[in-house]
Protein backbone atom coordinates (compact mmCIF):
# COMPACT_ATOMS: atom_id res chain seq x y z
CA UNK A 1 0.00 0.00 0.00
CA UNK A 2 2.50 2.11 1.02
CA UNK A 3 4.54 1.71 -2.19
CA UNK A 4 1.39 2.32 -4.25
CA UNK A 5 0.99 5.57 -2.71
CA UNK A 6 4.94 6.96 -3.20
CA UNK A 7 5.06 6.26 -6.45
CA UNK A 8 2.07 8.28 -6.72
CA UNK A 9 2.95 10.76 -4.30
CA UNK A 10 6.77 11.08 -3.94
CA UNK A 11 8.45 13.00 -1.02
CA UNK A 12 5.12 14.56 -0.46
CA UNK A 13 4.25 11.19 1.83
CA UNK A 14 6.77 9.78 3.82
CA UNK A 15 5.49 6.14 5.78
CA UNK A 16 6.94 5.55 9.36
CA UNK A 17 6.51 2.77 11.92
CA UNK A 18 6.69 3.80 16.16
CA UNK A 19 6.46 1.17 18.36
CA UNK A 20 4.80 -1.02 15.63
CA UNK A 21 2.49 1.69 14.83
CA UNK A 22 2.08 2.90 10.97
CA UNK A 23 1.70 6.01 10.31
CA UNK A 24 2.08 8.29 6.81
CA UNK A 25 3.72 11.70 7.30
CA UNK A 26 1.83 13.93 4.32
CA UNK A 27 2.19 17.47 3.28
CA UNK A 28 -1.46 18.69 3.33
CA UNK A 29 -2.11 19.41 0.10
CA UNK A 30 -2.87 15.97 0.24
CA UNK A 31 -5.99 16.06 2.55
CA UNK A 32 -8.63 15.29 2.46
CA UNK A 33 -7.61 13.24 -1.19
CA UNK A 34 -5.02 10.67 0.74
CA UNK A 35 -8.28 10.19 3.51
CA UNK A 36 -10.72 9.46 0.70
CA UNK A 37 -7.86 6.94 -1.23
CA UNK A 38 -7.86 5.05 2.47
CA UNK A 39 -11.34 4.88 2.96
CA UNK A 40 -12.29 3.55 -0.79
CA UNK A 41 -9.17 2.00 -1.57
CA UNK A 42 -7.80 0.67 1.50
CA UNK A 43 -11.16 0.07 3.65
CA UNK A 44 -10.04 2.44 6.52
CA UNK A 45 -13.86 2.72 7.09
CA UNK A 46 -13.74 4.61 10.59
CA UNK A 47 -11.85 7.68 11.65
CA UNK A 48 -11.56 6.76 15.53
CA UNK A 49 -10.11 10.14 16.61
CA UNK A 50 -8.77 13.48 15.28
CA UNK A 51 -6.39 15.39 17.21
CA UNK A 52 -3.22 17.65 17.21
CA UNK A 53 -0.32 18.33 18.89
CA UNK A 54 0.75 21.99 18.93
CA UNK A 55 4.79 22.88 18.67
CA UNK A 56 5.25 26.43 19.20
CA UNK A 57 8.72 26.95 18.33
CA UNK A 58 8.29 25.36 15.18
CA UNK A 59 7.21 27.50 12.07
CA UNK A 60 4.53 24.80 11.07
CA UNK A 61 3.16 25.12 14.94
CA UNK A 62 0.52 21.88 14.56
CA UNK A 63 0.58 18.66 13.85
CA UNK A 64 -3.12 17.43 12.94
CA UNK A 65 -3.61 13.43 13.19
CA UNK A 66 -5.98 11.73 11.59
CA UNK A 67 -6.82 7.54 13.79
CA UNK A 68 -8.61 5.27 11.01
CA UNK A 69 -9.58 2.03 11.64
CA UNK A 70 -10.22 -0.95 8.52
CA UNK A 71 -12.77 -3.19 10.15
CA UNK A 72 -11.91 -6.05 7.26
CA UNK A 73 -8.04 -5.67 7.53
CA UNK A 74 -8.01 -4.89 11.84
CA UNK A 75 -5.26 -2.47 11.23
CA UNK A 76 -5.14 1.36 12.40
CA UNK A 77 -3.40 3.67 10.58
CA UNK A 78 -2.34 7.19 11.58
CA UNK A 79 -2.09 10.04 9.06
CA UNK A 80 -0.36 13.11 10.24
CA UNK A 81 0.52 16.68 8.54
CA UNK A 82 1.62 19.85 9.82
CA UNK A 83 0.27 23.31 9.62
CA UNK A 84 0.69 27.00 10.50
CA UNK A 85 -0.61 28.65 13.43
CA UNK A 86 -4.17 30.45 11.21
CA UNK A 87 -3.90 28.58 8.99
CA UNK A 88 -6.94 26.29 7.50
CA UNK A 89 -6.73 22.28 7.03
CA UNK A 90 -10.08 20.80 4.62
CA UNK A 91 -13.08 19.15 6.65
CA UNK A 92 -13.40 15.01 6.44
CA UNK A 93 -16.36 15.20 7.32
CA UNK A 94 -17.79 13.80 3.53
CA UNK A 95 -15.86 10.77 4.42
CA UNK A 96 -16.54 10.06 7.24
CA UNK A 97 -19.54 11.52 9.41
CA UNK A 98 -17.70 10.86 12.76
CA UNK A 99 -15.10 13.79 12.03
CA UNK A 100 -17.96 16.35 12.74
CA UNK A 101 -17.35 16.42 16.39
CA UNK A 102 -14.02 15.11 16.20
CA UNK A 103 -12.80 18.63 13.81
CA UNK A 104 -14.78 20.69 16.24
CA UNK A 105 -12.73 19.23 19.43
CA UNK A 106 -9.97 20.19 17.83
CA UNK A 107 -10.89 23.95 16.67
CA UNK A 108 -12.06 24.30 20.53
CA UNK A 109 -8.85 22.56 22.16
CA UNK A 110 -6.55 24.44 19.48
CA UNK A 111 -7.79 26.99 17.47
CA UNK A 112 -7.55 24.96 14.38
CA UNK A 113 -10.03 25.51 11.86
CA UNK A 114 -11.65 22.94 9.03
CA UNK A 115 -12.87 24.65 5.74
CA UNK A 116 -16.02 23.24 4.70
CA UNK A 117 -16.99 21.97 8.05
CA UNK A 118 -20.80 21.98 8.65
CA UNK A 119 -21.05 23.56 12.29
CA UNK A 120 -17.37 24.02 13.02
CA UNK A 121 -18.27 25.90 16.57
CA UNK A 122 -16.59 24.98 20.11
CA UNK A 123 -18.18 21.64 21.43
CA UNK A 124 -16.81 21.76 24.90
CA UNK A 125 -15.96 24.79 26.23
CA UNK A 126 -18.73 27.37 26.22
CA UNK A 127 -19.36 30.23 23.09
CA UNK A 128 -17.09 33.62 24.06
CA UNK A 129 -14.50 31.52 25.84
CA UNK A 130 -10.67 33.22 25.14
CA UNK A 131 -8.26 30.90 23.80
CA UNK A 132 -7.27 27.17 23.41
CA UNK A 133 -6.89 25.20 26.29
CA UNK A 134 -4.25 22.46 24.52
CA UNK A 135 -2.15 24.90 22.90
CA UNK A 136 1.26 24.85 25.26
CA UNK A 137 1.28 29.19 25.05
CA UNK A 138 -2.19 28.62 26.75
CA UNK A 139 -1.26 28.63 30.64
CA UNK A 140 -1.80 25.31 33.06
CA UNK A 141 -3.58 28.04 35.60
CA UNK A 142 -5.34 30.38 32.90
CA UNK A 143 -8.89 30.65 32.93
CA UNK A 144 -11.43 32.88 31.26
CA UNK A 145 -11.84 35.30 34.18
CA UNK A 146 -13.84 37.74 32.46
CA UNK A 147 -16.46 35.10 31.22
CA UNK A 148 -16.26 33.22 35.24
CA UNK A 149 -17.46 37.02 35.98
CA UNK A 150 -20.22 37.55 34.15
CA UNK A 151 -21.76 33.82 33.29
CA UNK A 152 -20.86 32.47 37.09
CA UNK A 153 -21.02 35.84 38.93
CA UNK A 154 -17.70 34.84 40.89
CA UNK A 155 -13.91 35.72 41.01
CA UNK A 156 -11.92 32.56 39.04
CA UNK A 157 -10.49 30.47 41.79
CA UNK A 158 -7.07 31.12 40.15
Amino acid sequence: MVDKYRSQYGSALEALTYLGQNYLSVDRSLIPDLLRLLRDGEQFDYCVDITAVHYPNRENQFDVIWILYSFSRNERMRVKTQIADGASIPSCVSIWATANWLEREVYDMFGIRFEGHPDLKRILLPDGWKGHPLRKDYGILQQDKEWVQINLGIESGQ
